[in-house]
Order: structure tokens, then sequence, then C-alpha cells
């Protein structure tokens, strides 16, 4: 298993429950991925309490839950809350912090880490890999010593966040937006594909706020780029309260705080309550003195080069500009931000990076939304989910429906700023979709016999990546990814026989029966528009 992020870890616990041992390896310190060493509070669809997700994907939720019961003085109300969201943030109904989903996950893998069943290789990178033909042999990583340890295994799984072993192996993959000419797809791109053309990923941090005291950071040495930065489809700076609706593209202001109650439990629509982790108003009274929210905003997207298809040092350009695009967001919000009361600055806010893992406050790793995705045996296009795309080509009002179905997820088609390539950067493109399956056919290469993909490196597009990439849907990838790679050991045949017939049937009908995945949507949530 290579790659500990949300797939990964739902792969690595498919495997185990079937009997068979894994090797779960990830290049950070923390098992997460985009929940944790990400710091990106779950996205998920409005049905998410009751329906489409698969059972682990729930237990994993219940542990969230019941680890803040267990281990936090919670309000009356809060602990009475079936449905508790400990920061009350508006992006999901389980807004909380990263080091409690990662503790969650330790606990889901505890009883298989202790008879061996899943060994657990942290900050570990993969760096070659030896392949036999059509098959992968082995991998290659490094530890955090410096040290190489080379992985055996029947059956790989690629679950890394951009799809590093597709690179190594030499698996047939696309990065970047393809044509329109070549998917047909209604908001492909014009003219020939890009390769360099990426979705923006940025470089959380987590923050909260004390008014009485002055936390201001050192200024940050490309503060004056940062600040003066006026993006081309922008209506103005980049650090401004005002920027663009994803979906109208039209301006729009918000500030970090409606009024002085917000960072106190507050409800307002502000950009502060958005991603809140944790609100003062979940815990017994006066027992924490500000809520704790999650800056993954639209001012620190970084679209100004792409992650993948790079060589190292423009990557690692792209990265540290990242950092520094970050951080001197939030030196902007402390100093030079006009406030919601006409002031200027909010010198209180405190940057959490004992929250966050990483080492100068912001998190452990960038949220990536795209990564390199396999040619496989079918690739999802805008046409199977999209609302209008479908309208236009009049198919049925409702998504596609696949016979291979191994799971179900929902979610807009949802790309943010791309780096565009060598036409340089473009908006956002958020459109309506269907709430849809995951076609078993997305996670198989074309060639390569031994190897499956378990995270956002599937058969979807630029375009449909854009759906296809968050929480519970990576969770399900990783979840059937895993038990077909553990189904098809048990029959000694690829995982690609699994696809057709008879042993289809198997396939599903496991998933169904024994891990809980949910195979399709209910028809009139099919024909939901999202």
């Amino acid at each position: 298993m290579i790659g500990g992020g949300l797939g990964g870890v739902a792969a690595a616990l498919a495997v185990a429950r079937m009997g068979r041992t894994v090797v779960l390896t990830e290049e950070s310190p923390w098992l997460g991925g985009q929940v944790t060493s990400q710091l990106v509070p779950p996205d998920e669809h409005p049905w998410i309490e009751d329906f489409g997700a698969t059972a682990s994907y729930r237990e994993f939720r219940k542990r969230i839950r019941d680890y803040y019961r267990r281990n936090y003085s919670l309000s009356r109300e809060a602990a009475a809350d079936e449905h508790l969201n400990p920061g009350q943030g508006g992006v999901s109904v389980i807004c909380h912090e990263p080091r409690v989903a990662l503790a969650a996950i330790d606990e889901m893998i505890a009883p298989y880490r202790l008879d061996g069943t899943i060994t657990v290789w942290l900050s570990s990178a993969p760096t070659a890999a030896i392949t036999d033909g059509d098959s992968i042999s082995a991998v290659d990583l490094v530890g955090p010593e410096g040290e190489h340890r080379l992985l055996t295994a029947d059956r790989f799984i690629d679950a890394t966040e951009t799809g590093e072993l597709l690179a190594l192996a030499g698996v047939e993959h696309v990065i970047g937006a393809e044509s329109r000419a070549t998917t047909g797809e209604l908001h492909a791109v014009d003219g020939p594909g890009d390769p360099l053309d990426q979705q923006a990923f940025t470089w959380c941090f987590a923050v909260d706020y004390l008014p009485d005291r002055d936390n201001t950071i050192d200024r940050p040495t490309d503060y004056e780029r940062w600040r003066d930065y006026v993006p081309s489809f922008w209506p103005g700076p980049l650090l401004s309260w005002t920027d663009v609706h994803p979906i109208t593209l039209e301006p729009r202001t918000e500030n970090i705080f409606a009024s002085a109650a917000s960072p106190r439990g507050g409800k307002a629509r502000d950009r502060w309550n958005y991603r809140r982790i944790s609100s003062v108003g979940t815990f017994a009274p006066e027992r924490y003195a500000s809520d704790v929210s999650v800056v993954n905003w639209p001012q620190n997207d970084y679209w100004m080069g792409p992650l993948i298809g790079v060589d190292d040092a423009s990557r690692e350009r792209s990265l540290l500009e990242s950092r520094q695009l970050s951080l001197s967001l939030l030196y902007w919000m402390q100093t030079e931000a006009p406030r919601y009361d006409g002031g200027t600055g909010y010198p209180g806010l405190r940057l959490r990076g004992d929250l966050a893992g990483g080492v100068d406050g912001l998190a452990l790793r960038p949220y990536i939304r795209e990564s390199r995705r396999i040619v496989a045996e079918f690739t999802v296009l805008e046409q199977h989910v999209g609302v209008e795309a479908r309208a236009q080509l009049g198919l049925e009002s409702g998504s596609e429906l696949f016979a291979d179905s191994v799971g179900v997820g929902s979610y807009r088609i949802d790309l943010h700023p791309s780096t565009g390539g060598a036409a340089g950067p473009r908006t956002y493109i958020d459109v309506a979709n269907y709430p849809f399956q995951i076609p078993y056919g997305a996670l198989l290469p074309v060639r390569v016999d031994n190897l499956l993909a378990g995270a956002k490196n599937i058969g979807t597009t630029h375009i449909t990546n854009g759906c296809y990439r968050l929480h519970p849907v990576e969770w399900n990838i990783g979840e059937a990814a895993g038990a077909a790679a553990a189904l098809s050991l048990d029959r000694r045949v690829p995982p690609r026989a699994l696809r057709r017939g008879a042993a289809l049937d198997d396939f599903q009908s496991l998933l169904a029966s024994v891990h809980g995945v949910e195979l399709e949507w209910p028809d009139d949530v099919r024909r939901t528009t999202t």
C-alpha cells in the first residue's frame, strides 16, 4: 500500500479484514492524508449521515465523535447530540481537529498491527519501482533516517496523493487538463490539452483568536509580492476580503469575522465559521477562550505552478512559494486587513501549528486536489455525471449507471483555479452534477496486472476529478481496491478478472455483504442535482 491517506487506510483495513497481510506506507508522519496532515475537514454530501458511505467510513466518523465524548468536557447540548459536530463548521457536519481523525485511524488499525496483519511504515517515500513485464515486483522506499527498504508484494495499490507509483513504475497515466476534442466534455479546455494545467493546491493552517494579545508573526520574506499580486481573473488584490464566487464567477466580499462574537461559537455567515474545527459552544462553558478555524480559502490557493510533471527544482519552488503565500495571508490579516468594525488588522489571530503538526505552524503537507490519473479500463467523463453535459446530450436525468459499481459518492464538479499551463492561470470551474457511482474499471490500469488505483489517481479526467476527489469517495475507492486485491489473490487471478460475469457478481456481493459498501443510490437521490 503505497500512500497512507484515506484511500490507503481504507484499503489496508479491507485487506486485513479478508485475512491478508499488508504493508501500509506513508511519506508523512501521519496517516490520513487530506483529513489529517493536509488539515482539511471532511467535504461530504447531504445524505452522509444515512446513506452514501461504506460501513468502515461510518465507523471512522463514529470513532471521531466517540473520541470527543470520551476525552472532552462537552456542553450538555453537544453531549446529547447524536450527530455531534465538534467545530460546528459550515463545510461539514463533522468538522474536527486533525489529531482526532488520526486517533480514530490508529484505533481502527490497532488490532491488526498487534498480530502483524497491518505493518505501517511512516515517513517513508517511494523512490523507485522494479517491474517485470506487466507487473510490479518491488518498490524501494526511503525512510526517515535516509535508509532504504525494498518492499516486495503480490499486489500493489497506489494511494499516494499525486500518483507517485504510477510514474516510478512506468504505468500509463494522464496529468493535467485534457482537451474537449479528446474527451468531448462540455467544460474541458478548448484547443490542445495541457499536462501542466492542474488545479491549485493549498497549504492550510489553523488559527484561534485572542483579541487581547498580539500574536503577529514575523513579516514573511515574500510578503510584498503576495500583498500586491492581482490575478487576471480576480476583482482586485488576492489578499483581500473580496474574491470570486466559484459558481457565478462574480465578485463577493466576506470578512473573516462578522462581529466580535464570531470566534466564540458564533453562527454568522463569515469565513471564520466555514471551516471551524473547534467551537467553544461545543464544550463546557468557559473551557476554551476561542474557536479554532482552518484557513483553506481562495486567498491561499496556489496556482502559480504545478506540482506534477515538472523538475524537482520547480516543484520545490512552488511548495516554498505556497507556504509563503499562506504565511503572507496570515500576516496581512494580522496587520493590514480591514476589520468588521472599521479598524485595521487582527493581531490576536494566533497560528496553531501545535494542532496542525507542521514545523512552521502550517499543516504537515499541502492539500493536493489533483493527482496523476491512470489510463484506465474505463474513464469517468463529465457526460456520465454532469447535469448540464448530460442534458445537452439528451441523456436521462440522473447519473450514468455503471454495471461494475464498487461504491457511490456525491459532490459538485468543483475545480479550483488552475495553473493554466502555457496560457497562464484560469478561474474556477464549479458546475452541478448528480450523485454518482464508482466504476471498478476506473481503478484498473489498462496494462499493469497487479496494480490498483486507490485514491485520487483513478480513471477520471481533469474535470471529473473535481467530484471524485473528496473524503468519503477516496475512502470508498481505497476500500474497493483493497477488497479487490485480496479477492484476486484468493482466486489467483489478476484484479481485472473480477470485472466481468460471475466474478463481478461475487465481488460486488462481497463488497455489499462483508464490507458494507453501498453500490447504488436510491433512484430519487441519483436524479438530485448537487
